[in-house]
């Protein structure tokens, strides 16, 4: 027997079977749901899409009462810890993980996309000294697009592929780009021979040195950062970039929209807010008063921690803040650490946010290697929008597959005056 829903319309008496597949009803079949002929027929209210599946994906899966997040079906603790950013690439892009002549080739693809043309450094020259590096990435993603009109022909497969390693490739030497522009230092072109990370360190921090040479602890720190922030399901930036993507634009123009959902405080710049706050703590001896006031003023809020999705403790944070202490222990310890480790132990026996499922997310511990890094925290949400690139490629190119995506478009209730003729201004 086929599971369905039985639904009755109280106000006409009707009863209507609705099919159940995966957990979900068909939103369209709701418009059967009708009181007369021309009526438009039942629509579903969500604001902020909380509980509505826009599309099918093969890619992320999340269990967040559990605490789970795999890609392709591998646990990302795994990943983090055997895997390296690009073969995780690999496998959110094509499903499986490479072979090692499929991942060589690969590596050299994207490798081969690193350099940018030089009027993208013109265009960052116009920018203010004191610039935001995302609003920098945004404007010159965006203007990729100009350098290949070919990628407005996105139903081409082989066209596709080679705008996605393009992207992966050049998104790392915009960010750095941006970073050495607001720091008043010259541009340093990519090193093919480093690694994907190692890479980034070179463009971010070389100085006069004939080879850059980057520090191990921090190249696989970031290597496995990247991985941790790859894809993460539909989230804000991903639904923009499918949203834009489904108008059929080329994927420039859509990925510079995800980065541009991703510069929001609360999705990009949650690590920056993190940090911001166990710096105005101060101290040890300060956690107390502050976890009292977070939980009596309301605005006042526990950065870092509690998740839409994950009502359980993120796997992500656990590997972050493991990774932390290899980080410190190479580049010299974070003075904040103590007070994040000890704001999280009193949060964690805390019966106000164990009720409300408030443990910490990938944001808590991420600002901390970033800053032993020596990274400013206007960089932050920029090295997310790297490792997110290829989760959004991933996703734009699956929903481009997809026979059952269309133009996306929400249905809206209406709330404003009805019908009202027009009164001249001399009248008024």
């Amino acid at each position: 027997m086929a599971d369905t829903l039985t639904v009755t319309d109280n106000r006409t008496g009707k009863t209507y079977e609705l099919a159940v597949t995966d957990g979900t009803i068909n939103a369209m079949d709701l418009r059967k749901i009708r009181v007369s002929d021309d009526d438009f027929g039942l629509m579903a209210y969500d604001p902020a899409y909380k509980n509505t599946a826009s599309c099918r994906s093969a890619i992320t899966y999340i269990d967040g009462d559990q605490g789970i997040l795999h890609y392709r079906g591998y646990p990302i603790e795994q990943l983090a810890v055997q895997s390296s950013f690009l073969e995780c690439s690999y496998l959110l892009l094509k499903g499986e993980l490479p072979s090692p002549s499929a991942m060589a080739r690969f590596r050299h693809e994207v490798t081969h996309h690193t350099l940018v043309h030089e009027n993208t450094r013109e265009l960052l020259d116009g920018f203010r000294y004191d610039a935001h590096p995302m609003g920098m990435l945004i404007s010159t993603i965006a203007a990729l697009s100009t350098f290949y009109p070919e990628a407005q022909n996105v139903t081409n497969e082989e066209n596709r592929w080679l705008q996605i390693v393009r992207l992966i490739g050049k998104v790392p030497t915009l960010a750095a780009y941006a970073y050495r522009h607001r720091r008043g230092l010259p541009y340093v072109y990519p090193d093919n021979e480093l690694s994907y990370s190692g890479n980034f360190l070179n463009m971010l921090f070389k100085m006069t040195e004939r080879t850059y040479v980057p520090n191990p602890a921090a190249e696989r720190a970031l290597d496995v950062l990247f991985i941790l922030h790859a894809d993460h399901e539909q989230n804000c930036s991903t639904s923009a970039m499918r949203g834009v993507g489904s108008s059929r634009v080329d994927p420039y123009s859509a990925l510079a929209a995800a980065c541009a959902a991703l510069y929001g405080p609360l999705h990009g710049g949650a690590n920056e807010a993190v940090v911001r706050m166990l710096n105005e703590i101060g101290t040890k001896d300060n956690i107390p008063s502050f976890v009292k006031r977070a939980k009596e003023d309301k605005n006042v809020r526990l950065m870092g921690f509690g998740h839409r999705v994950y009502k359980n403790y993120d796997p992500r944070a656990k590997v972050i803040k493991e990774l932390a202490y290899d980080v410190f222990e190479a580049l010299g310890k974070n003075p904040l650490i103590d007070i994040a480790v000890e704001l999280e132990r009193i949060a964690l026996e805390d019966d106000y946010f164990i009720q409300k499922k408030l443990y910490p997310n990938v944001d808590f511990y991420s600002g901390l290697i970033y800053q032993a890094l020596g990274l400013p925290m206007d960089m932050y949400p920029v090295l997310f929008a790297i490792g997110r690139t290829v989760g959004w490629l991933a996703q734009w190119e699956e929903m481009l597959r997809d026979p059952e995506q269309a133009i996306s478009r929400p249905r809206q209730i209406y709330t404003g005056p009805a019908i009202r003729d027009y009164v001249p201004l001399s009248e008024r």
